[in-house]
């Protein structure tokens, strides 16, 4: 055993050198811990800019003579009415402006006969720019809608109570940190993601890269112990994987720190013990991906057919965050244990100040050992195999 140790070591340190040597996929490797928080920045900043925006609703009207009384209600409440424009649809289609009030010629006798005077609003709903003036203006003819009603009950001696036979108090019992973890799931996504993609290169260079170059039959025909080889090019990728994710995690609170998630009205902690129990998470999938990462690419015979086989597995990640988002689960016991699914799971609720359950990490950490375990036996496996060494058929 201790003889196996010396020889994992002696293995591990000449990968590490390696990969330091390798420009190219060590780059690769890092490119998601240094591009994901600056996206993640970039996206909460915007959000905080579309939400502090509180410019005036710029309204172009078409018929704007048959409505007086909507007219100055809205200009009223902070609306500024603008003269129609020539071709409406035109004009919302090319974003020249968020929305258009067309009000017909029938508005006025409708309205004085007390039956619904229809208004027609032209909007682009594929513009997200154009979301917040559309809103403020169904809020505003809402209103204006609720108020008419008001006055015409009034006027004919009913109470306008009559009309609303219950009232809805809503309640949010959601937490700042409950928020928090809702709209900070995409940094849940990117570490998931990160444990597959930042040891991808580095997996397909240890052993289908060395294959094609030709010196992974030189290394094999050397009188190492094929398991010292095998776990010593692994950690070599384990190394770099959790080096990824630690500056991941560094990145993001960064990020959390710099951006004002106040005006969001969400609170989050990522302090020192948060950013140790995300690692914790975290990690257990990143002995199972390294490990499956380094099984695939030992089949194939060339750098560029390992990539297109893991590039398929880069999927497998993104199935729970889809599933997530299209289909809320209640967690269960049973799902901690699916990897990938758990550590979404158990990674958005330490984000959301819940805290880790009892048995969340252990049973998580045990399957993907055990299916990691499974992957490197098979590497062993393929390394032993002469078809391997020489690179004959498989």
């Amino acid at each position: 055993m201790r003889r196996l140790l010396s020889q994992v070591w002696v293995v591990l340190r000449c990968e590490l050198r390696m990969h330091v040597r390798d420009r190219r996929a060590l780059t690769s490797a890092l490119s998601m811990p240094l591009l994901g928080p600056v996206l993640f920045g970039a996206m909460l900043l915007g959000l905080a800019a579309m939400i502090n925006k509180d410019k005036p609703l710029e309204l172009p009207v078409v018929g704007a003579q048959h409505a007086p009384g909507l007219m100055a209600f809205l200009e009223r409440n902070g609306a500024a009415i603008l003269p129609a424009p020539a071709d409406p649809e035109t004009t919302v289609l090319e974003g020249k402006a968020d929305v258009v009030l067309i009000i017909p010629e029938r508005y006025a006798e409708d309205f004085r006969r007390g039956i619904p005077a229809k208004l027609e609003v032209l909007k682009d709903a594929s513009r997200n720019s154009a979301r917040t003036s559309h809103d403020k203006l169904e809020t505003l003819l809402r209103t204006y809608a609720g108020s008419v009603g008001t006055q015409r009950l009034l006027l004919r001696g009913v109470s306008p109570q009559l009309a609303q036979p219950i009232a809805i108090e809503e309640v949010d019992l959601a937490t700042p940190e409950k928020l928090a973890g809702t709209l900070l799931h995409t940094m849940v996504m990117f570490l998931i993601i990160a444990a597959f993609a930042a040891g991808m290169p580095v997996a397909i260079d240890t052993t289908a890269g060395e294959r094609e170059r030709g010196s992974l039959e030189a290394l094999l025909l050397n009188p190492v112990d094929r398991r010292a080889l095998v776990l010593g090019k692994w950690l070599g990728v384990l190394s770099v994987v959790l080096v990824s994710e630690l500056l991941l995690l560094v990145g993001y609170a960064a990020v959390v720190r710099l951006v004002p998630l106040e005006d969001l009205g969400v609170k989050v902690a990522l302090g020192p013990v948060q950013l140790l129990q995300l690692f914790a998470v975290v990690l257990p999938l990143c002995l199972l991906a390294t490990a499956v990462e380094m099984f695939v690419a030992s089949f194939a015979r060339s750098f560029k057919e390992a990539q297109t086989y893991l590039t398929t597995l880069m999927f497998v990640p993104m199935l729970p965050t889809m599933v997530l988002s299209f289909h809320p689960l209640e967690p269960q016991p049973w799902m901690w244990a699916v990897p990938s699914l758990g550590q979404d799971l158990l990674a958005s609720a330490i984000i959301r100040g819940e805290g880790l359950p009892a048995l969340g990490l252990p049973l998580g950490l045990l399957v993907c050992s055990i299916l990691a375990a499974v992957a490197l036996a098979g590497c062993h496996r393929l390394f032993s195999d002469a078809r391997i060494v020489f690179g004959g058929a498989r």
